[in-house]
C-alpha cells in the first residue's frame, strides 16, 4: 500500500490557508512552482515513516529535482495530503536542516540549501535490458554539431531569422480559440479534415498533384512517413533500395524494421535505375534535389523507375527534398504525376520551408493504404497535435506560406550564388563543386586527407561547422567531400567561411 504526496517550492502563506481538497492543493502547487515531485509512503516498510520522507526528500535534492533555493512544502500541507502526523513531517525536516541539506527561514518555511550541502556519490542505474541487435545498429546522425557555430554550413538547416513569427503567433492564437472545445478529443489520426482539403489546394498548384483530402496524411516528416509505409508494406526479411550515397537516418530506420536495405549508386542523372535490385519492394528516392550529391532525377530515369516499379509492384517513395527551392532550370513533372500505376508515394515536408522544429509533413497516399496507414497511425502516436494542424491551415490559406516562400528563396538564391562564387574562387588544391540547382546545400569534393574525426577538430578550431560527404555512405566505399549547407549562415559571412576550408586540408 503507498500513499502519494508531493514537495515542490511554494509560498510560506500556503500552510495557514491549506486547500479545501488535494486536487485543489495539487492545481495550485502546478501552477505556482511546475510540475509536483511524488511521495510514496509504503506501511510495509521496515523505516519509520519520518525516514521514508526524509530518504525521499534527500534524494530529490542530490540529484537535483529540487535545486538550491527551492521551498519545501509546508508540513501541515504535507501531513494532510499523505494522512500523517504533522510531526513526522517536521522530524523529517529537522533531521533535513540537521544534516545541511536544508535551512528553516523566519516566516520562509524550510529552504534546500546549495553548494554547501552534502553531495553523495549515487549509485548507477541498473541495465539489465539491452537494445535487440537491430536497434542497437541504428545510429544518430549529425551528434556533436553546435547550435550556434561561428559559421554555420552544416548541411540541412534553416535560417530561424527568416521565420514569420509574428504570423505565426496570430494564426496559433486563433487555433486556440477555435479548437478550445475540442481540447478533450483525440484528434483525426490521418490528420485533421480541414488541413488536408488546405493540402489538396497546395499540392495542387505547387507542383500540380490532383489528389483527394482522403488520400493525405498528414505526419511528423518525411522520416515519420517513411517509417509508416515501411511498416504496412514490407516484412522483416523484404527488401528495399535507398539512393547511395544518401540520407543515413532512412536507413537506419528501415533496417531497425528488420529489412534489408540496398544502396543504389547516384550519378549526375540522379539514382541509376538499372542497377535497382530485382528483389526491392521498395524504392525511396529524391529526384527533385538528390540529398547529398544534388543531382536531379532526369526525366528518363523518371519514366524508367515507373516502369520498373509497375512491372514489379513495388512502391516508390518521391521525397521531394528541396523542391521548394530552385535557382536555375525549371522543375521537373513529380513522378507521382506521371505514375499511370498507383505505385508512388509523394511525400512533402514543411521542414525547410519553414521549420524543422514544427515537425509537420505530409504523404500524399493511393487510396488502398488509407485504412491500414491511419490505423497503425493511431496506434503509433493518434496523429499531428490539432493546433499545430489549424495553425498550418490558417496560416496557408491567409497567404503567409506564399509570402514567406517568396522572401526565402529571394535570401538564399543570394546565399546560393555567393557560395558559388566563393568555392569558384579555391585554390587549385583538389576541391571540386558538384553541379546543383536547388536545395539549401552545395556538395564540394574534397582531398582524401584529413579523415573525419581530424577535420571535425580543425574545423571546430576555426568556428567552422560542416557536413562530411564521407557520412552519407552506408553501402559502399565512401568519397571524401564536404556537403556545404548554406540555409543558415548569413550572405557576408560566406566568402570567409569558404576561405578557411582551405587550412582544413594542409
Amino acid at each position: 500500500m503507498s500513499l502519494a504526496g508531493q514537495i515542490d517550492g511554494i509560498s510560506a502563506a500556503a500552510d495557514a490557508a491549506p486547500p479545501a481538497s488535494w486536487h485543489a492543493e495539487q492545481t495550485k502547487l502546478s501552477r505556482i512552482t511546475g510540475a509536483p515531485m511524488e511521495l510514496f509512503l509504503d506501511a510495509g516498510d521496515e523505516r519509520s515513516l519520518t525516514t521514508q520522507l526524509y530518504d525521499q526528500i534527500r534524494r530529490a535534492i542530490t540529484d537535483g529535482r529540487l535545486p538550491a533555493g527551492a521551498r519545501l512544502q509546508p508540513s501541515r500541507a504535507v501531513a494532510q495530503a499523505l494522512g500523517i502526523a504533522r510531526s513526522t513531517v517536521t522530524d523529517a525536516y529537522a533531521r533535513l536542516t540537521a544534516e545541511g541539506y536544508a535551512e528553516g527561514r523566519r516566516g520562509g518555511g524550510s529552504v534546500v540549501l546549495g553548494h554547501d550541502a552534502p553531495q553523495p556519490e549515487l549509485p548507477e542505474a541498473p541495465t539489465a535490458l539491452a537494445p535487440t541487435a537491430r536497434a542497437a545498429t541504428v545510429r544518430r546522425y549529425g551528434v556533436g554539431l553546435e547550435s550556434h557555430p561561428r559559421y554555420d554550413l552544416t548541411a540541412g538547416r534553416v535560417d530561424p531569422r527568416l521565420f514569420p513569427l509574428a504570423d505565426w503567433r496570430r494564426c496559433t492564437n486563433r487555433a486556440l480559440t477555435s479548437l478550445a472545445r475540442d481540447f478533450g478529443h483525440y484528434s483525426d489520426p490521418a490528420g485533421s479534415i480541414e488541413l488536408r482539403r488546405t493540402l489538396t489546394h497546395w499540392v495542387a498548384r505547387s507542383r500540380g498533384i490532383a489528389t483527394t483530402a482522403d488520400q493525405i496524411v498528414v505526419t511528423h516528416g518525411a522520416g515519420h512517413a517513411t517509417d509508416l509505409l515501411a511498416r504496412v508494406l514490407l516484412r522483416p526479411g523484404d527488401v528495399a533500395a535507398v539512393e547511395e550515397p544518401g540520407y543515413p537516418p532512412i536507413t537506419g530506420l528501415l533496417r531497425s524494421q528488420g529489412i534489408e536495405v540496398v544502396g543504389v549508386p547516384v550519378d549526375e542523372h540522379g539514382m541509376v535505375v538499372d542497377a535497382l535490385p530485382d528483389a526491392a519492394r521498395l524504392v525511396h528516392v529524391t529526384p527533385s534535389h538528390q540529398y547529398p550529391l544534388g543531382a536531379v532525377l532526369s526525366r528518363q530515369r523518371r519514366l524508367a523507375l515507373l516502369r520498373w516499379a509497375g512491372r514489379r509492384g513495388a512502391a516508390v517513395i518521391e521525397d521531394d527534398y528541396d523542391s521548394e527551392f530552385r535557382y536555375l532550370n525549371r522543375p521537373l513533372e513529380p513522378l507521382h504525376l506521371l505514375d499511370r500505376d498507383g505505385v508512388v508515394v509523394y511525400v512533402g515536408t514543411f521542414s525547410k520551408m519553414l521549420s524543422p522544429a514544427l515537425r509537420i509533413g505530409f504523404a500524399v497516399v493511393p487510396p488502398g493504404l488509407v485504412p491500414a496507414i491511419t490505423a497503425l497511425r493511431q496506434a503509433v502516436d493518434f496523429g499531428v497535435p490539432p493546433v499545430t494542424s489549424q495553425t498550418l491551415r490558417t496560416f496557408i490559406e491567409d497567404g503567409h506560406l506564399d509570402r514567406h516562400l517568396r522572401r526565402a528563396r529571394k535570401v538564399y538564391a543570394r546565399r546560393y550564388r555567393a557560395l558559388r562564387t566563393a568555392v569558384s574562387s579555391l585554390p587549385d588544391s583538389g576541391f571540386t563543386p558538384l553541379p546543383g540547382q536547388a536545395g539549401l546545400h552545395m556538395t564540394l569534393l574534397a582531398p582524401d586527407e584529413p579523415d573525419d574525426g581530424e577535420l571535425d577538430v580543425r574545423s571546430t578550431r576555426q568556428g567552422l561547422q560542416l557536413s562530411s560527404l564521407r557520412r552519407t555512405y552506408q553501402h559502399s566505399p565512401p568519397r571524401a567531400g564536404l556537403v556545404l549547407g548554406f540555409g543558415a549562415i548569413p550572405t557576408p559571412d560566406i566568402p570567409d567561411a569558404i576561405k578557411l576550408l582551405t587550412s582544413l586540408y594542409r
